[in-house]
């Protein structure tokens, strides 16, 4: 309840907020992990589950009490998405309410939890004649946005993988850890990569002491793709130019210094400059870490090897991780975030040398964000051109993207976040 209080009335983040709110109430690794598939599973599935307690209801959700519908909410998702016993479920949701001074309201959950505990969720929706949207609770906009990106094909299949749970994959810092001291099964992908066995990531030592972190398989493929892209001529400084939190940059780091390159870390918000600081202590292979707008850097053009663009965008190769995203976002947000990226991506053009190499990564798969961003850099740069980067993941299957050459990458077929890759190359001649 605390979690979905914070996510409605202050905009937070679900994976932020849960370790803090774990941490306060001192619960044990059991514990956590149930209060965890609660809050995630509860706003995950919220489209679905909203459509089902309305058809229980006697008054509209937009009449419910905000606190009443958190439990009806955490209630429903016991019933049908859980094993959690149906007395269990129905009397803990009425317990809530009246912990939280909504005793007024305790007959009527008690009433509308009755009423759903009546079917499973599939059920429910066949009575109900859900549609797409409603029975993988997306939002409209949404589906179609993946249904243009995946076809109709694999949408259903995008979808469900947006449902499950992530795995909590870790990965070795280059120079300071190894992955054979990490517990888990190797990633299939990334060398540096596991997937996590069971516990808590901070009870690892090498993710206590700085030297690996939690990171998508994804997100280390976009790191190790920006590290391994070809170069002419000489590979002394890097850029990762939107670098918060900070775990691409960290990768990004241990690999240059192997090659005796350094990286240049920009982040934009403070708090963010913050945790990219805090990601790369210790690190060689780190030239600095600026505070400030990456569109318009202070750094000196053409003056860079190999530049990393992993831009802000709609997020929405992440649901899985990110459950409130798929509500939170708008379709008007491509209409900031789009030119915002076409911005970036320019900047990051005019910092990589003649022979240097950029790559620019979303982690979504809207077409919007990848393919049109690229084209029209491509059509407003003539002294650039897209290079193939799907070499460069090794053994990754089935990865091609919506351009010749580039790579998007899909929960439904590989396991990690939508990253969407395109390498892009500045020729010698100069505009």
């Amino acid at each position: 309840m605390d979690v979905l209080a914070a996510v409605r009335e202050q905009d937070a983040y679900t994976n932020l907020v849960l370790p803090e709110v774990i941490a306060r109430h001192r619960l044990d690794a059991r514990d956590a992990a149930l209060t965890t598939e609660l809050v995630s599973g509860a706003i995950r599935l919220q489209g679905a589950y909203d459509t089902v307690l309305a058809a229980c209801s006697t008054r509209a959700l937009t009449k419910v009490d905000a606190v009443v519908l958190d439990a009806l909410r955490l209630g429903a998702h016991q019933l049908l998405g859980t094993r959690v016993p149906p007395h269990a479920a129905i009397s803990t949701s009425v317990d809530l309410v009246r912990a939280r001074g909504k005793s007024s309201a305790s007959g009527f959950v008690n009433a509308v939890l009755r009423k759903v505990s009546a079917r499973d969720l599939d059920a429910w929706l066949d009575e109900l004649g859900a549609d797409t949207p409603t029975r993988f609770s997306h939002p409209a906009w949404v589906v179609e946005e993946l249904r243009r990106s995946v076809g109709d094909g694999e949408l259903e299949a995008l979808l469900a993988a947006d449902n499950l749970p992530p795995r909590v994959t870790l990965a070795a810092r280059p120079g300071r850890a190894e992955r054979a001291e990490l517990p888990g099964e190797p990633t299939p992908y990334s060398p540096y990569g596991v997937v996590l066995a069971g516990g808590s990531p901070a009870a690892v030592p090498a993710v206590a002491e700085g030297r690996a972190g939690v990171q998508d398989e994804g997100s280390q493929l976009v790191a190790l793709a920006a590290a391994r892209a070809p170069v002419d001529g000489p590979d002394r400084r890097w850029v990762d130019l939107c670098a918060g939190p900070g775990g691409k940059s960290a990768l990004l780091a241990g690999l240059a210094a192997e090659r005796g390159a350094g990286l240049v870390a920009v982040e934009r918000q403070h708090h963010r400059s913050r945790l990219v600081a805090r990601a790369l202590a210790g690190s060689a292979g780190v030239l600095g870490v600026l505070t400030a707008d990456g569109t318009q850097p202070p750094l000196p053009p053409a003056a860079f090897d190999r530049v990393l663009v992993d831009a802000p965008c709609t997020g929405l190769g992440a649901l899985r991780r990110r459950p409130e995203a798929r509500w939170r976002r708008r379709p008007e947000d491509l209409e900031t975030l789009v030119p915002l990226q076409r911005l970036l991506l320019t900047a990051a053009v005019e910092l990589v040398r003649p022979g240097g190499a950029v790559l620019y990564a979303t982690c979504s798969p809207v077409l919007a964000e990848t393919a049109e961003v690229v084209t029209a850099t491509l059509e407003q740069r003539p002294d650039v051109h897209l290079d193939d980067v799907r070499a460069l993941l090794g053994d990754v299957p089935d990865c091609a993207g919506p351009l010749d050459g580039t790579v998007q990458l899909w929960p439904h077929r590989h396991g990690t976040d939508a990253m969407f890759l395109a390498l892009l190359r500045r020729d010698q001649r100069l505009r």
